[in-house]
């Protein structure tokens, strides 16, 4: 038995390249989606105290409380607005990502891989049909023998 096959089958690890490019990433995807929740939590810290800091600005130092547009006074538009901005980024974190993560990706790019196969292969059809090679075309001059060695009839001792 060969020492390499024995070594490989009580070694911890057995595939080497492959295992530590799957984990490599998996790690990847890992650190991606930790950044983008971190990043979400932050949004709602800031988002929290900016909503508290248009409260206080307009009700207790009375910045332009006569401005009161649709009858609401403006800081309730902003953080409205501010909210709505807030859960389409909760929408793309928690949502978008679970349908257009890394699989759907995946699937998209071997998708349009094939698509683009499936028209080389209808160009190249469609080339063969209007210039068929004719038989003078398809002449080698190269010939192989019968014992798979090539020779040329123009290069004969």
């Amino acid at each position: 038995m060969n020492t390499n096959v024995i070594l490989n089958m009580f070694s911890k690890k057995k595939n080497p390249g492959k295992l530590d490019s799957e984990q490599r990433e998996l790690y990847e995807n890992a650190r991606l989606r930790a950044r983008q929740k971190k990043r979400l939590f932050q949004h709602f810290v800031i988002f929290l105290v900016g909503a508290v800091l248009l409260i206080v600005v307009n009700v207790v130092i009375g910045y332009r409380e006569d401005f009161m547009p649709l009858g609401y006074n403006w800081f309730v538009w902003a953080i409205l607005l501010w909210t709505f901005f807030f859960l389409i980024h909760v929408i793309n974190v928690f949502v978008t990502s679970a349908f257009m993560g890394k699989e759907w990706e995946q699937r998209q790019l071997e998708k349009l891989v094939k698509k683009q196969k499936d028209r080389i292969a209808e160009l190249q059809q469609q080339v063969d049909r209007e210039y068929p090679l004719t038989p003078k075309d398809s002449y080698s001059t190269t010939s192989v023998t019968r014992d798979n060695t090539t020779s040329n009839p123009y290069n004969q001792k």
